[in-house]
């Protein structure tokens, strides 16, 4: 990689317990949260050189590299997976969304280096949860990232009972749904699975709130500026690079 910066510091913005559960995380131990911690406080870790996470870190064995998967963005044998932890309603995930991702797209996952996959967490309320199930009903017609985007462009307050059925229904017109399967994808129990699955995964490895990424195995939570995930990106790309090029 030739964009490496010589930033001492990756700050990580951490809700409650995360930042001790992402760091030190074992599968199974963690769990909900019902206090909805403020995803705005920092910490500070000062190690930011290149690592390969091992094979048998859990947090490595999040990417699943499926192929055609609609809720990714990237190759499939990108060598940098970031596992994204995001809710619709969060503001701190519209801010990420906006800000930060199309610059990410354009830099990382347009020339083979970032791979992107979305990751349910829908702490927020029932809202949230109607909204990442209209997610995956878009992803079904190949509408994800479209319906993450018209999602995020104008986010109303949290649980303010603005995202409805009529809402999300719009939203899908819009970018050129078919509300009738729309609507039906949405009530599938395949949907309903998908999402707790998701969930249940962002708990188990100590996800407490949104946004929570993990890329090539490092945490960095919270809608961080821009050069944070340049570093972390372009630090696990040089990784990676050593590590295939050591066998």
């Amino acid at each position: 990689m030739t964009r490496k910066r010589t930033s001492p510091v990756v700050p990580l913005a951490v809700a409650g317990i995360a930042a001790v559960a992402l760091v030190g995380v074992l599968v199974g131990t963690g769990g909900s949260d019902d206090s909805q911690p403020d995803a705005g406080a920092r910490a500070e870790v000062t190690d930011t050189s290149p690592q390969v996470a091992p094979d048998d870190d859990p947090l490595a064995q999040l990417p699943r590299r499926e192929k055609g998967d609609p809720m990714a963005l990237g190759d499939v044998d990108a060598p940098v997976v970031m596992v994204s932890y995001s809710e619709f309603q969060c503001p701190f995930c519209g801010k990420f969304a906006r800000d930060t991702e199309p610059e990410l797209v354009e830099q990382y996952v347009e020339d083979g280096t970032l791979r992107i996959e979305w990751r349910d967490f829908p702490y927020l309320g029932q809202e949230s949860a109607t909204a990442a199930l209209a997610g995956r009903a878009a992803a079904a017609q190949g509408r994800f990232w479209e319906f993450h985007d018209a999602m995020y462009a104008d986010q109303p307050s949290p649980n303010s009972g603005a995202i409805d059925q009529e809402y999300l229904d719009a939203i899908a017109e819009e970018i050129g749904l078919d509300v009738a399967d729309f609507r039906r994808d949405m009530a599938s129990p395949q949907a309903q699975q998908a999402m707790a699955a998701d969930f249940t995964e962002g708990q188990q490895i100590g996800v407490t709130g949104t946004p929570a990424f993990i890329i090539n195995g490092q945490p960095v939570i919270g809608a961080q500026p821009t050069a944070t995930f340049e570093q972390v990106i372009e630090d696990a790309a040089d990784a990676a690079a050593d590590d295939t090029a050591s066998r």
